[in-house]
Formats: C-alpha cells, sequence, structure tokens
C-alpha cells in the first residue's frame, strides 16, 4: 500500500480568531484514506503549523502508510528542524501520525486502541475544563464568562447538575471588572488584592462543589515562579487535585515551585516530546503529565511519553483542546494506558465552533466518556467542511 495523495486544510468556524482547525487527509492506492489534525488550531501560529504539514507531506508522499514508525522517524530526522523541535515541527508531525494510525485501523478494521494493546478501561473519568469560560448548553456559542465569585459558583454548578464530579478552572483570567489580564498583571510577587481576588473565586468554586468533587487549578502558564508559590498555598488550602501550568515550563522553576507545595503539578500542553518531557520526569516535577496528542507528535509519540511517564508513577491526562476529531484521538490513546487518570472536555468541545466539521461530536454522560468501536479513529472530518477550507493537495 502506498500513499498517493495528501489533502491539508485550515477548516472555518463561526469564530476563526478563536478556532480554527488544522487537518489533513492521506489518501491510499487501497482506496482507504486517513484523517489527522495539528494541535495550533487556537492562539498563533496556525498558519505556521499549516505551513508544516504541507511540507511534511512533500516529504512522506509514496511512503508506505503502515510503516507509522519509519515515517515518523522520516519526518523527525530529515527535517532538520525535527530534532528538539517546538510546537510547529511537533503538530505537523502528529496530524500526518495521527492520519496514518487512522488508516492502519481501517485497514485491519479495529479501531486504533486495539493496535495499541487494547483496552485498559471501557469508560474514562471526565472533567469540565476552562469554567471560567462557561459551560453553556452544546452547540451554543453563549459565553458565561466568570468574573464574581458567584459566577464561578453558577457555572461549577452548572457542570455538576450533568454529573461531572471533576472540573478545570482558571481563577486569575481577568479582574473584578471583567478585563483580561496581562502578563504583567500576572507575574512577578502578587499584591495581598489579587491574591484576594483569586482566594474569593476559588472559596466560591469550593463551595458550589462540595468536598466530593475535584477541582484543578488552571493557570495557563501565566505566573511566574515568585507568584505561583503565593498561588499554591491557596492550592492547599481549598484541596486542589492538580496545580496547573503554574509557569512557563522550565525544569529549573519548577523544580523551586514544587519544593513549596504538596499539590500535584500538572503539565505538559507546552512539552513537545519525550526528551523534553525526560528531565521532568527524572526529578519528579510531574504528577500529572498532559501532552496534546496533536502537537506532541502524534499517537506514535504520545503513547511512547506516557509509557515513560509509567515508569516514574507520573498519571496521564491528555491535553484535549482541538476539533471533535481530537477527542477521538485522546480517548483510543488514553483508555489503553494503566496510569491515565482523567479526560479533558474543554468548554470549546461543546460551542458552535466545534458544529459542521466533522462526522461525530462525541460529548460525555454523567461525566464519563465511552470508548469509539468504529474502525481507525472513529471520526473523520465532513467533506462539505473540506470543501469550503483553505486547502493544499500534494499527489503523487
Amino acid at each position: 500500500m502506498k500513499i498517493t495523495e495528501i489533502e491539508v486544510f485550515r477548516l472555518p468556524t463561526v469564530n476563526t480568531k478563536m478556532n480554527s482547525p488544522i487537518g489533513c487527509r492521506i489518501h491510499t492506492d487501497a482506496g482507504i484514506f486517513g484523517d489527522g489534525e495539528a494541535g495550533m488550531a487556537y492562539g498563533i501560529g496556525g498558519s505556521a503549523a499549516f505551513g508544516m504539514v504541507c511540507d511534511l507531506a512533500e516529504l512522506i508522499v509514496g511512503m508506505d502508510p503502515m510503516q507509522t514508525e519509519l515515517i515518523w522517524n522520516t519526518m523527525h530526522k530529515r527535517t532538520f528542524w525535527g530534532q528538539n523541535g517546538g510546537s510547529v515541527v511537533f503538530s505537523g508531525i502528529a496530524a500526518i501520525d495521527v492520519a496514518l494510525w487512522d488508516i492502519k485501523g481501517k485497514y485491519f478494521n479495529v479501531p486504533v486502541y486495539q493496535l495499541l494493546g487494547g483496552k485498559v478501561r471501557d469508560k474514562l473519568r471526565t472533567y469540565a475544563s476552562q469554567l471560567q469560560f462557561g459551560w453553556g448548553q452544546v452547540g451554543v456559542s453563549e459565553h458565561l464568562w466568570a468574573v464574581t465569585p458567584e459566577d464561578y459558583a453558577y457555572n461549577v454548578k452548572l457542570a455538576i447538575n450533568e454529573g461531572f464530579d471533576a472540573i478545570k478552572i482558571d481563577f486569575f483570567d481577568r479582574d473584578e471588572e471583567g478585563k483580561p489580564l496581562s502578563f504583567l498583571d500576572t507575574t512577578g510577587l502578587l499584591t495581598p488584592k489579587k491574591l484576594k481576588m483569586v482566594e474569593s473565586r476559588m472559596k466560591a468554586a469550593r463551595e458550589a462543589a462540595g468536598e466530593d468533587v475535584d477541582i484543578i487549578m488552571e493557570n495557563h502558564s501565566y505566573p511566574d515562579a515568585l507568584g505561583a508559590v503565593k498561588l499554591a498555598k491557596l492550592a492547599e488550602k481549598y484541596n486542589m487535585m492538580a496545580f496547573e501550568e503554574p509557569n512557563s515550563p522550565t525544569v529549573q522553576t519548577v523544580e523551586y515551585i514544587a519544593k513549596y507545595t504538596s499539590v500535584p503539578i500538572a503539565n505538559g500542553e507546552r512539552l513537545f516530546s519525550r526528551w523534553q518531557y525526560l528531565e521532568y520526569f527524572k526529578k519528579n516535577l510531574l504528577q500529572l503529565a498532559q501532552p496534546d496528542i496533536g502537537n506532541c507528535g502524534g499517537i506514535s509519540e504520545v503513547k511512547k511519553i506516557c509509557d515513560m511517564a509509567h515508569a516514574f508513577d507520573v498519571g496521564i491526562q491528555a491535553h484535549v483542546a482541538g476539533s471533535p476529531l481530537a477527542t477521538n484521538i485522546a480517548l483510543h490513546v488514553e483508555c489503553t494506558i494503566p496510569n491515565f487518570i482523567i479526560h479533558e472536555h474543554h468548554t470549546c468541545n461543546r460551542m458552535s465552533t466545534c458544529l459542521g466539521l466533522t462526522k461525530y461530536n462525541l460529548q460525555p454522560e454523567n461525566g464519563y466518556f465511552s470508548i469509539p468501536e468504529l474502525p481507525g479513529i472513529g471520526n473523520e472530518f465532513l467533506q462539505s467542511a473540506i470543501d469550503a477550507a483553505i486547502l493544499y493537495k500534494v499527489i503523487k
């Protein structure tokens, strides 16, 4: 079997500034195709990731799609920039790699999880993610942006009423008037006023959730080590499940923060390979690793990271903030690993920006996801979405 054509596309959504997924479809001479996704649909740099997938497509067209390990290492070694690469390189590799695993699953007529060792769990515990952005109805673009403590409590109750027993919130995203905080506001030694604002929100969320609901404190790497230590004390006081992205991911500063908190540290969506994770594992600086399959080299690389994490007693929660295709991909990997902790269900996966992109848009029930059972990854981009996208084709 040979790769005959690769389509790379940047998909339109109802809000392209918020979310513009980058996908690819790999065709073969056996009539089987596979879909993959790069993990840079949001933030700055999506056009670079789109270009990287296009460049990688030129490199691997004509190869045997079943040889996922050979193709992965070809993309890593022959690109010059692959070794020790960052988000752009590994997002490009990820899109291609996932599409190849989709093809492989379809060829053998099994779900991808069967090719990764089979299920360890039939259902995956899931948390409602980014409640500071709201938790509206599925398919509705309404934002219930949290500003006051009462707003935080309200959004928490929305998720709990759907059966979730775990949630994630950034308590330091906006000021008390609802204005987005800048890096000047969130770094350095945090003032008593700022800490009081954060604590009032945490207290409201914990009281609304009760003691039987886990809360992950999100930080989006906004603070630095000075402020993170102060925030860690609050995380302990309100029994946070994890302290996520306390600062920019550098080994030395995370090592400093870890000295001052008993709360498990979660990080990894901005680490892009097993080589970048290794020092964190060796120094026990992560208790919950969060690789994004869409920007961390795809299924091939993330499965290796999960296995390496297991040797260091590190739990796994894949970072999931892409299209509904990304949800399927994460579920296939997470269900096969013994060190799985919890699955992330981002509020963006409920919004109108995710409609009209893929054949399926899976949602959890009572805080748990079932595992897709269709061959391959069990989802694909709609042809109507591809037809409306910015499109680039590579043909052998």
